[in-house]
């Protein structure tokens, strides 16, 4: 068979053309340094679109292992195979990646962690770097609120380009984004983030672009632990009472309610949760003055510690049977089968024992 100049048969330089092709990340590579170039918005969507093949906003398994075999191999121009990364290096890859790129170890890559890894745009990089992540919940439904200008429920498109025009300002003082490239970063982030496909963005699919710096209500303390103690009461308390005036209101109880929202759903949009505001608010706003003061917290807190308790209770409207915030819910109804004193002398026990029942 027939030699070419390069010291290929025509069967060879076939096979490495497949080869580059079938190799995703090898595009991306300069073809003289073989460093990777950086990416325009719309080239990392590319890249995640790609390794995300079932859309679930993470790259994970399979998609993880085709991803690290393609980002190590399409260095070399002619050798483009990703088994041509061994079994051996693949898991110390994957251990060395994941160590420096898992930031919240759950041993997935979600989209922000893998902006840390490809060059980019400077200006598209800032939107996945926020220099004063959100400290709670309370924070993201003031900027939700600030930006769902028509109050419709959702961020869309026009909003949300304004909420990245002041970001991107905020971020960098000294220079303007012209509207082109806002135009392409909006696209992109909808193309990321909306995962209904909808055009725009409800306040779950927000959340995760605007994360906050941690869940408080998910940590095991209030998740069937068997004690629940004052400090643990009075740590949420201050987390949601922003303002300090006693009680959780407006963008506060949104903000809570959102929180314990996410720990059974996870796609919601404002109308999910008005409606779960008004399950929780009919069962545990005692004083009905529509806020939630220290002994209501105290009762949900411990609605959510104790879940799984000998006696059912019928589900709020919307939460399913035998979950613990249908028992948050309705909880009233069996609160007010009690004097009003018998329920204070509970609430004040229990805040002065340190420990529930």
């Amino acid at each position: 068979m027939a030699v070419g100049p390069d010291g290929l048969t025509h069967q060879q330089r076939k096979m490495n053309s497949q080869l580059k092709c079938d190799n995703f990340m090898r595009q991306f590579r300069d073809d003289e340094s073989r460093e990777l170039k950086k990416l325009t918005a719309n080239q990392f969507m590319e890249v995640w679109s790609h390794y995300d093949a079932d859309g679930n906003g993470y790259i994970e398994g399979s998609e993880l292992d085709g991803f690290l075999k393609e980002f190590v191999s399409s260095v070399n121009a002619n050798d483009a195979a990703p088994d041509s990364v061994s079994d051996a290096m693949l898991a110390e890859l994957k251990q060395c990646f994941m160590e420096a790129y898992d930031d919240n170890q759950d041993g997935k890559i979600e989209i922000r962690e893998l902006a840390q890894l490809l060059p980019m745009e400077e200006n598209f990089l800032l939107l996945f770097r926020f220099d004063n992540p959100l400290e709670s919940s309370v924070e993201f439904m003031k900027i939700w609120k600030a930006y769902d200008r028509d109050n419709s429920g959702y961020i869309e498109a026009d909003e949300l380009k304004n909420f990245l025009r002041d970001l991107l300002k905020e971020a960098k003082k000294d220079q303007d984004v012209s509207e082109d490239k806002l135009i392409e970063y909006t696209d992109t982030m909808l193309q990321v983030f909306d995962a209904n496909k909808d055009g725009k963005l409800q306040l779950s699919e927000m959340a995760k672009l605007l994360p906050v710096k941690e869940n408080f209500l998910c940590r095991s303390v209030f998740k069937g632990a068997s004690k629940l103690t004052k400090e643990d009461i009075e740590r949420v308390f201050a987390l949601y009472d922003r303002d300090n005036n006693g009680t959780i209101e407006n963008e506060e109880l949104n903000g809570f309610l959102k929180d314990l929202l996410e720990l059974v759903k996870k796609d919601y949009d404002a109308r999910d949760l008005q409606e779960f505001q008004d399950a929780i608010m009919r069962g545990c706003d005692f004083n009905k003055d529509g806020k939630i003061n220290k002994k209501e917290l105290t009762m949900i807190l411990l609605a959510l510690a104790k879940h799984g308790a000998d006696d059912a209770i019928p589900a709020a409207p919307g939460i399913a049977a035998n979950n613990p915030l249908a028992e948050i819910a309705t909880i009233g109804i069996k609160a007010l089968k009690f004097q009003k004193m018998r329920v204070r002398h509970f609430v004040n026990r229990t805040l002065g024992t340190n420990s529930t029942s």
